[in-house]
């Protein structure tokens, strides 16, 4: 018999800062996920009952900028509170570097047992604008659990991202 090499085995290790309580968060931590949670209040979300928010806070811009996800009953027309803030801000401040986003989410019908975290689409969208702008995004997680997640930058929450800055170019 021929001897055959096993594949072997890697790991990827996420560190996040865990808080119990949202008042030991930063101040500017603090306020960021307070609008998230407020602009979830207002989500349009008929169809799923669950409401999400998200705040966020540019370099060197003294206004946030806030989104929610909105349904439609055709399914795949709606978007998520992440893009919703995330597209605003750029579209205001397409310079401005994203500092933080802090996402909320209410839902109606179950309970959480720990914060949502931003969904894969959302993630690359994110993590475009952190490449991009060559500075890191906090992302501030909190729900009615009363649990916060922080995790450093966006590339945290997608280790093994699709980036590739050569594409299209020679």
């Amino acid at each position: 018999m021929i001897p055959v090499a096993l594949p072997s085995w890697e790991e990827i290790n996420i560190r996040y800062e865990r808080h119990e309580d949202p008042s030991t968060l930063t101040d500017s931590d603090r306020v960021l996920l307070e609008e998230a949670k407020s602009i979830a209040e207002k989500a349009y979300a008929p169809y799923s009952r669950f409401k999400v928010g998200a705040a966020i806070r540019l370099s060197g811009i003294s206004e946030t900028f806030s989104g929610n996800n909105q349904e439609n009953v055709a399914y795949p027309s709606g978007l998520c509170a992440e893009r919703v803030a995330l597209f605003h801000a750029k579209a205001h401040h397409p310079d401005a570097a994203v500092e933080a986003i802090a996402i909320y989410a209410i839902p109606e019908y179950f309970s959480l047992e720990r914060p949502i975290t931003p969904c894969g689409a959302c993630r690359q969208a994110l993590l475009e604008y952190e490449h991009t702008s060559e500075t890191p995004c906090r992302v501030v997680m909190g729900s009615s659990v009363g649990t916060v997640c922080i995790f450093p930058a966006v590339k945290d929450l997608l280790p093994l991202s699709f980036f590739e800055s050569r594409l299209g170019h020679e």
